[in-house]
C-alpha cells in the first residue's frame, strides 16, 4: 500500500487507486463528468492546496530564495490543525491502501506537490517505488 505524487491529467498507473486533487480549482474547460475519465481526479480536496496568496509566491518564484519563501509560507499553512490532520490522515492511509495526490503543474520541483511529498514523508507516509 502506498501513495503516489502525480500530475493531474496524466495517465494513471494500474495500481494507483483513488486520485485526489489537491488544487484550488477544478480543471478549466473540463466538464465535471470528465474529471475521472480524463485522469484529473476522483476526489477534489482543496484543503491541501496553497492559499491564493501563496500560489502567487510560487508562480513568481524565479530564484531559490523566492522558492524558499513560498515553501516556508505553504508549510506554515499546512501546519494549521485542519491541514496537519489531513496530512496525518493521508500518511496513515498510505499504509493501508493505494492512492495518489496531485496538482496540474508540469514540473513537480516547482510545485506545491513537492512540498506536500515532504510533509507526507515527515508524517511517515509510504510511497510507491516510482513516486
Amino acid at each position: 500500500m502506498a501513495v503516489r505524487i502525480v500530475r493531474l491529467g496524466s495517465p494513471r498507473t494500474a495500481d494507483e487507486g483513488l486520485r485526489i486533487g489537491t488544487v484550488r480549482r477544478p480543471p478549466r474547460g473540463v466538464p465535471k463528468s470528465e474529471f475521472v475519465s480524463g485522469d484529473w481526479y476522483d476526489v477534489w480536496f482543496p484543503n491541501l492546496a496553497p492559499s491564493a496568496e501563496t500560489v502567487k509566491l510560487a508562480q513568481h518564484a524565479s530564484t531559490p530564495a523566492e522558492w524558499t519563501a513560498f515553501t516556508r509560507k505553504y508549510r506554515a499553512e499546512m501546519a494549521e490543525p485542519e491541514h496537519a490532520h489531513a496530512i496525518a490522515l493521508l500518511a496513515a492511509l498510505s499504509h493501508h491502501t493505494h492512492f495518489a495526490v496531485g496538482c496540474y503543474c508540469e514540473d513537480e520541483a516547482h510545485c506545491h506537490r513537492s512540498v506536500l511529498r515532504e510533509l507526507l514523508a515527515e508524517q511517515g507516509a509510504t510511497f510507491a517505488p516510482d513516486a
